[in-house]
């Protein structure tokens, strides 16, 4: 990775040109980063998927934003940049009582836990959920708002301060996967019947446990991969475990429209104004750092929301 400077042009038709104040650090940028995942438009590419800034000029046919509107964006390549230009209709106007930061540490994060507790499984006050890598970004945000939903909630993590963390965080119970044998605890924070949904950002390192964990046609959520990827699936183990539901759902299918877009963009900020769910900032680097971040957040050395600042 390398921080060099490149002519910015004018918007094209349909987009705007963003100030960047805040950038998310997510880890589907190291997925592109290390070529798990083809790098969209291929090499050279800048990376980052999140972000949120300033609009400072409008592009021809662009009606619905204006130059100093406030806004951010959850999925668009090419964020890790000070000024940048993004089609229109890739963007949400930001609440005044949300800062930049909030939301370039929020979208991707809080969208994509939007989707997962509210649309990919329905959670609700009879539900019994694991959540894998309980003391990430999407972790903290999902075990807050699992338990404004009424759920009970138990999660994962691998030591004891991310367990301490998760815990202030809405979850119910946290299982050191370090020290302990996640199935077996589940089994007996279950009473013996398993959960009703697995979420699963982790990969390799907990499958097919994972699949242990759930009761007859329960469903595993496989979300990420930070452990690595996955051997390939015999469908048959589906049934072996009970009948279980499986799907690799992805944001950008969740938010295809604008309306699926501004929904589920409404739906997080409305659970952050109301204080049901607080974002975790916990890692801030300036923008010419995004190696590090990128290191850090590989080496497990962060928790929460990673930030870089331009």
């Amino acid at each position: 990775m390398e921080f060099i400077e490149i002519d910015v042009a004018p918007p094209a038709t349909g987009e705007v040109q963003l100030r960047h104040h805040a950038i998310g650090v997510n880890f589907i940028d190291t997925y592109f980063r290390t070529g798990l995942y083809p790098a969209p438009g291929g090499l050279p590419y800048i990376a980052g998927e999140e972000g949120a800034g300033e609009i400072i000029a409008v592009g021809a046919g662009v009606t619905d934003f204006n130059v100093g509107d406030r806004v951010a964006y959850p999925s668009s390549s090419g964020a890790y940049s000070q000024i940048r230009n993004i089609a229109a209709s890739e963007l949400v106007r930001i609440p005044d009582d949300i800062s930049y930061e909030t939301a370039a540490g929020m979208m991707m994060k809080g969208m994509t836990t939007e989707y997962l507790l509210n649309r990919t499984y329905k959670v609700g006050p009879e539900t019994v959920l694991l959540f894998h890598a309980a003391a990430g970004g999407v972790g903290l945000i999902a075990g807050q708002w699992a338990k404004a939903l009424g759920a009970t909630v138990i999660g994962t993590a691998g030591s004891a301060d991310k367990v301490e963390l998760a815990l202030k965080n809405g979850y119910d119970h946290v299982i050191n996967y370090r020290t302990e044998n996640f199935v077996e605890r589940v089994k007996e924070l279950t009473g013996g019947q398993g959960v009703d949904v697995v979420y699963d950002s982790v990969g390799r390192d907990t499958y097919p446990a994972s699949l242990d964990c759930i009761k007859p046609r329960g469903m595993w959520v496989s979300f990420g991969q930070s452990s690595g990827a996955l051997e390939p699936m015999k469908l048959a183990i589906l049934a072996q475990k009970g009948s279980l539901f499986a799907t690799r759902p992805t944001l950008g299918s969740y938010i295809r429209t604008r309306q699926e877009l501004d929904a589920c963009a409404n739906a997080l900020f409305a659970v952050v104004q109301r204080n049901k769910v607080v974002i975790n900032i916990n890692q801030s680097y300036p923008l010419a750092d995004a190696a590090l971040a990128h290191r850090d957040l590989e080496d497990r050395k962060t928790s929460g929301t990673t930030l870089l600042i331009p």
